[in-house]
């Protein structure tokens, strides 16, 4: 069957629940939240306290980190230019699903091209994708290197490895910058969490 085919043949089926009907259940809105970022700048850090402080708060809330979905979804993905797109796109369409299913996921992922960014955040409504850029500089990055892997790609033990051989292009108009080169992991979350109550007003209606 060509993708033509397929295109005539597969039909959308409508749910009886509404997206809005789960956010109600769960008491709050859904929201996908992209951290992105260097390795070594502290997505994965930060997004996994932003995820605890939420949880307290009584938000549905479920963190997607790149590195976890490469043990699974992902497995069969290399760190290719063409399969970074992949990666980011399989990404971006679960967290499509969470938001529908009413619950607050958090993606941390490297997602180097502005283009794929761009390509995640348009499978969402306006109000509920939330661009994170986990700012740090490339040598921060390399002195902190947690899993030793800028000493291997600079050995070349590592090659496309993103700010040594591959490019990252910064987020042009991300609706929050942590600058972790400045800022603890405490005031980051800190800094996030306001954001999230003020501007997008996400736990105003959060169960006690």
């Amino acid at each position: 069957m060509s993708n033509g085919d397929k295109d005539n043949h597969v039909v959308w089926h409508q749910s009886l629940i509404r997206k809005e009907d789960r956010q109600k259940q769960h008491g709050h809105k859904s929201l996908m939240i992209w951290f992105t970022g260097l390795s070594g700048s502290g997505k994965s850090t930060i997004a996994n306290a932003l995820q605890h402080e939420l949880y307290k708060k009584g938000v549905s809330v479920y963190l997607l980190d790149g590195d976890n979905l490469r043990h699974g979804i992902n497995r069969n993905l290399s760190f290719s230019e063409e399969d970074r797109k992949e990666n980011i796109r399989r990404t971006a369409e679960i967290g499509k699903l969470f938001v529908e299913a009413g619950i607050v996921v958090l993606a941390a992922l490297i997602s180097p091209f502005e283009v794929d960014r761009i390509n995640a955040r348009s499978l969402f409504v306006p109000d509920e994708f939330i661009e994170v850029y986990i700012k740090c500089s490339l040598q921060e990055c390399e002195q902190r290197d947690p899993k030793g892997l800028y000493k291997k790609a600079r050995k070349g033990e590592i090659q496309q490895f993103t700010g040594i051989d591959q490019p990252y292009e910064e987020p042009k108009d991300p609706e929050v910058i942590i600058d972790t080169d400045k800022l603890s992991i405490k005031e980051s979350v800190e800094i996030l969490s306001s954001y999230l109550v003020s501007k997008v007003r996400l736990m105003e209606n959060t169960k006690e």
